[in-house]
Order: structure tokens, then sequence, then C-alpha cells
């Protein structure tokens, strides 16, 4: 396990739950976190990368995007000519397929996205539910040798989750949308608030459920969704135009005291509730 974070951290709990009988070995390159995570039984023992992967039979590359697309080729270039499986946890897929398209090795990689998460982070934040009856994405599955994307889906499978396929580039644009954008909204939202109130005791007395979830996603890492932002630019760019457009919408219709064009864009907006029930 490469990164035993909220989500590397979540697949060994939901392990140790299955009663995965094997030994978990995690790389981790922050020693806090090697002593949090061994504290919480998350992994058996830590060692460098090369002697991990010598030793395992699945790598899990769970570290942040930037990380997980550098390493990629590299343990490819180990486990060529062997049975082992490669799988990354990233959100944004694009990039690391691209460095790996060529790779002879490319087939014993399955390229994964869980849909799941919390604001938190590190090997503390690890949750032994995590992934139960969420959504798991598999890009390009048909790049993937078939005894690898059956090891990995039956993984996946294992922690209660549903399987979906789409390709790279397909998945990137829909993440921009359903989740890049909103931890955008709310670091931004966040910093408004800061910006505008500086009683910081008005923030605590004030703040109802509404603001309370909406800012939620503010706590999350910056070390984390910074290489993700970047790395997925290209649709998340084009959903925060569409996103000020919406915004200026508003501002004008605001503006210019339109009571009935509010309430007709916001009962439009009242349709994502038939989707998210």
């Amino acid at each position: 396990m490469v990164g035993l974070g909220l989500i590397g951290g979540s697949m060994a709990r939901s392990l140790r739950l299955n009663g995965f009988s094997g030994r978990i070995t995690g790389v981790e390159s922050n020693p806090h976190h090697c002593t949090i995570a061994m504290y919480r039984g998350l992994a058996d023992e830590f060692l460098p990368l090369e002697e991990a992967v010598e030793k395992s039979d699945i790598i899990i590359l769970s570290a942040p995007v930037d990380v997980n697309c550098r390493l990629l080729p590299h343990v490819l270039d180990m486990i060529g000519g062997t049975t082992k499986v490669v799988t990354d946890m990233g959100s944004t897929k694009a990039d690391i397929a691209a460095a790996v398209a060529e790779h002879p090795a490319r087939g014993r990689y399955v390229s994964a996205h869980p849909m799941a998460g919390t604001e938190n982070s590190g090997p503390a934040a690890a949750l032994d539910k995590l992934f139960f009856d969420k959504v798991a994405i598999i890009c390009d599955p048909e790049k993937s040798d078939e005894d690898a994307l059956e090891l990995i889906t039956a993984l996946l499978q294992s922690f209660n989750m549903r399987i979906q396929y789409m390709n790279s580039s397909e998945h990137d644009v829909h993440v921009a949308y359903v989740s890049h954008i909103s931890h955008i909204t709310s670091f931004a939202l966040a910093l408004c608030v800061l910006d505008k109130e500086k009683d910081y005791k008005n923030i605590m007395s004030l703040a109802a459920g509404g603001f309370e979830s909406t800012v939620r996603l503010s706590k999350s890492n910056g070390d984390t969704w910074a290489p993700i932002f970047i790395g997925n630019s290209g649709p998340i760019l084009e959903v925060i135009d569409t996103y000020i457009e919406k915004m200026r919408l508003f501002k004008t219709h605001i503006s210019n005291g339109d009571d009935a064009a509010l309430r007709q864009i916001m009962k439009s907006a009242n349709e994502i509730g038939l989707i998210l029930k």
C-alpha cells in the first residue's frame, strides 16, 4: 500500500474487516504517518518502494495523484513479466493513463477511482467502511489484462462497492463537475467568509447547518487537492466558467429585484433532487 492516508488507510481497514489474512506492507514518506498507521494496525511493516513491490502481489497506489503518476511507470518496470498487479486510487486519470500508454507491462495496471472520501486526511482519518455501498470507477478496462482486471474488480467488490466503467478522459470531465468543483467552491466560500467576517466569534455563533455542510470540504488537504486541480485543469476551468456564469445570473436577478426570475432559476436547480434522492 503506497500511501496510508484516508484512502489507503481505509482500504487497509476494509481488508482487515474482510478477514484478509495476508500481510499489508506500507510505503510512506511521512514518518509521523508511519507511526500512526502502525498504531492503528493499517500495515504490518513499512519498507522502501522497491522492497515492498518485490514482496507484494497487489500494489495499490494511494498517494496524491502527481505522486501516483510519477511512480506508476517505475512500478510497471519492476513487475513486468510477473503476475503482480498494480492499481491506483487517484481521482484524475487522463495524465496517469498517458504516462503508461505505451509501457510494455501496461496490462498489469488497473486504473480505479473509489468515489468515496471525507474532508479529513492522513492515517488518523482512515475509516472501517468508507467504501461501503459506494461506486468505484474502473477506467480503460480493455487495456488491462483480464486476470488483473478480475482481481481488482473482486477487491473493490469485497468492500461492497458498485463497479462502473469509463474511459480516462470521460472520467476526468465527469469528476470535474460532480466532485472537483464542489471542493473549489467550498474553498472559495471559506476564503470569502474569512475575508469579510473578521470576528471569528460571529462565524462560530451564526454558522448553521447549511453553511457547515457547504464549507465542510474547505477543510480538505491542499497537498491532495492542488495536484488534482492542476492535473485536471482543462475540465475544471470549463466548469469554473459555467459556475461563474450561473453566479452572474443570480447577481443580475438580485440586482434587478427580479423575484420571478430568481424563483425560476431556483426551481430549475431543485431538479437535482430528482437525481440525488
